[in-house]
């Protein structure tokens, strides 16, 4: 058999080569088009004024920068958790003081990876509290940060301690099939976690409460019930304590279906532009966006269970990562795992691509529907140019950048298509 150790490192390689010449190419053309006095570019002319423009440029270049060094830091540690052979040796260190029973390994995959994860925590901290910061979208405080890395992490054990017990035992007890049965359970969790995500977790980073009384509040269940959406509760969310950074989203399914806006949102924005805003997470839902990608979760749980079940049978594998099979305690699940969670981004990488691609196929539907559910674009196409304009974010992507990593259209080719409908 080949060295799976040389393969991976041979992607890790191929991987960050792509991912620097894709920055390159984007800083590159950013530049290019961007006039030399820093003025705006007539394809993006009446967006933001020259200032604001110089800043969004300046804002794009510094996380270009940042994320190149994360990118090259990642590989380095990556590397040398494959030539030093970390991971056993984490793993039959942690096991042999946690064991090897179902509650052990299960705490052994979590710890393992919360500390396989410490070398980032640095970038984390830089990304918020100098980078954000620079640019005035932090709010966070240290001590906030901190607590959100316990809450993680307690998370992580309270809800992953049971569910990776439970599928070793599907493991231990289902046969050969056992992968098939490990994949309708760990799905229906996903599922259940969908409707518990905003009721139970979402509350302990953010506070969440129902859009208040007024016209606001008025025009959006309006909208709703015009759209055929019906919505008990609007949910505002204190986005602000964290970021100066606007946003909204769809959460939940069925009767359990959330509508959230950031409270940055609703300050930016008129109403008008908010109801446009809504128009369009309703169009997610209303154009099926929901059970589709339900049904590509399935499929991407099913591959990566089937996976699993080829990976626990190809000892070998293990055998080339220094691990002692001879000596394991219990069965390859907990190892595949670790193996499949820090190494699985080598291969989803180059995916990115056609999820993107289908992503912004959603996002030009929901548009279409909010124009339609507004009777006009103006509105929606305003609210957009806001969000660019506060979120400084960059109007000309490189297309080869974009198509590999926006999940939306960018601003022009979103005005582009509104106009076309």
């Amino acid at each position: 058999m080949f060295d799976i150790v040389l393969v991976f490192l041979l992607l890790i390689v191929f991987k960050t080569a792509v991912f620097l010449i894709l920055e390159g190419l984007n800083l590159r053309y950013l530049t290019r088009m961007n006039a030399a006095e820093r003025a705006l570019p007539e394809s993006v002319s009446g967006i933001m004024d020259d200032a604001t423009f110089a800043r969004s440029v300046d804002y794009t270049r510094a996380k270009s920068q940042f994320s190149t060094v994360s990118a090259l830091y990642d590989a380095l540690v990556l590397v040398l958790i494959l030539c030093f052979g970390i991971i056993p040796r984490l793993y039959y260190l942690l096991s042999g003081i946690l064991g090897y029973g179902l509650f052990g390994q299960s705490a052994v995959f979590i710890l393992t990876l919360f500390i396989l994860g410490l070398p980032s925590l640095p970038f984390n901290w830089w990304n918020i509290f100098k980078l954000e910061e620079a640019f005035g979208f932090n709010k966070s405080s240290f001590k906030l940060w901190f607590s959100d890395q316990v809450k993680g992490l307690l998370l992580s054990l309270i809800i992953g301690i049971p569910l990776l017990m439970a599928l070793m035992w599907i493991v231990e007890g289902m046969g050969e099939f056992w992968w098939l049965w490990a994949f309708a359970f760990f799905w229906a969790f996903q599922v259940v976690m969908m409707v518990l995500y905003p009721m139970f977790i979402l509350p302990l980073f953010n506070k969440l409460e129902p859009l208040e009384a007024g016209e606001l509040k008025d025009r959006l269940l309006a909208l709703g019930d015009r759209c055929g959406f019906k919505s008990k509760t609007i949910l505002v969310m204190d986005g602000s304590k964290r970021s100066g950074h606007s946003n909204a989203f769809f959460t939940g399914f069925g009767r359990f279906r959330r509508i959230v806006l950031y409270d940055t949102l609703i300050e930016q924005m008129e109403i008008v532009e908010l109801e446009a805003v809504l128009a369009h997470e309703i169009g997610h839902y209303k154009c099926g966006h929901i059970p589709k990608r339900l049904f590509f979760s399935a499929c991407t749980t099913f591959l990566m269970f089937a996976l699993i079940g080829w990976l626990i049978g190809a000892e070998w594998i293990f055998t080339s990562l220094q691990f002692d099979i001879e000596a394991m305690g219990s069965s390859l699940l907990i190892p595949a795992f670790l193996i499949l969670s820090l190494f699985g981004g080598l291969f989803s990488f180059w995916l990115s691509p056609l999820d993107s691609l289908w992503s912004r196929k959603h996002e030009y539907e929901a548009d279409a529907f909010a124009r339609n559910a507004m009777r006009e674009g103006d509105s929606l196409k305003s609210a957009l140019r806001k969000l660019y304009k506060e979120n400084l974010s960059n109007l000309l992507p490189h297309p080869l950048y974009s198509a590999f990593y926006y999940s939306h259209p960018n601003l022009v080719e979103r005005e582009s298509a509104l106009r076309e409908r």
